[in-house]
């Protein structure tokens, strides 16, 4: 490949600020999360597009963790940036902040990585992308922990296919005693018959 084929990661790198609202509360009075969620995504697909210069859906999203609550008037900070390029997919590291200008507080709410894919506008088929130009050690850092978290979400998602094939409902339903759950007889005869 020549340099050409290659964008920096600051190229699609995308800041989004949004004021939270009213009408954005759950009913505790925090900023519901699914608003939060919908704002990743919305940033996660401008930042991919951005880079593959072209149309991008969601594939994955690791895990979101809110660590702080968000509060009606709060103003929220959505940071992100490709960091890993597979053939036709990007990691896309989203960091999300909230402030409190009353305060003057900044909490850090939460971290997560989404996984999307290029498509053909035409074919909606998943499509080459521009591989990474890296250029300083957090950028480097940043694509092998994605490249490895890659490795990992393959590794993972394996492991709980293996275990789905080799679990024996027999065996299952008497370690299901002390769970909050209860099984009807007739479910319990229909699964040792098998």
């Amino acid at each position: 490949m020549n340099e050409a084929q290659f964008s920096t990661v600051k190229s699609s790198q995308v800041i989004l600020k949004e004021l939270m609202v009213p009408s954005y509360a759950n009913f505790g009075g925090k900023v519901h999360g699914g608003v939060i969620l919908g704002l990743m995504d919305k940033i996660a697909y401008t930042c991919a597009a951005s880079h593959c210069k072209g149309y991008s859906v969601t594939a994955s999203v690791d895990s979101v963790d809110f660590m702080n609550p968000v509060e009606v008037g709060d103003l929220l900070t959505l940071y992100a940036s490709v960091n890993y390029v597979g053939t036709s997919s990007m990691e896309v590291g989203i960091k999300v902040e909230s402030e409190n200008f009353r305060e003057g507080t900044v909490k850090h709410t939460n971290t997560s990585y989404f996984t999307m894919v290029a498509l053909s506008e035409e074919t909606r088929k998943p499509v080459k992308v521009a591989g990474l130009l890296l250029e300083d050690e957090d950028e480097i850092r940043r694509f092998v922990m994605g490249k490895l978290r890659k490795k990992l979400r393959r590794a993972h998602q394996q492991e709980i296919d293996d275990i789905g094939k080799a679990l024996n409902m027999g065996k299952a339903i008497p370690e299901l005693t002390g769970e909050n759950c209860q099984v009807q007889e007739s479910a319990y005869k229909n699964t040792t018959a098998r």
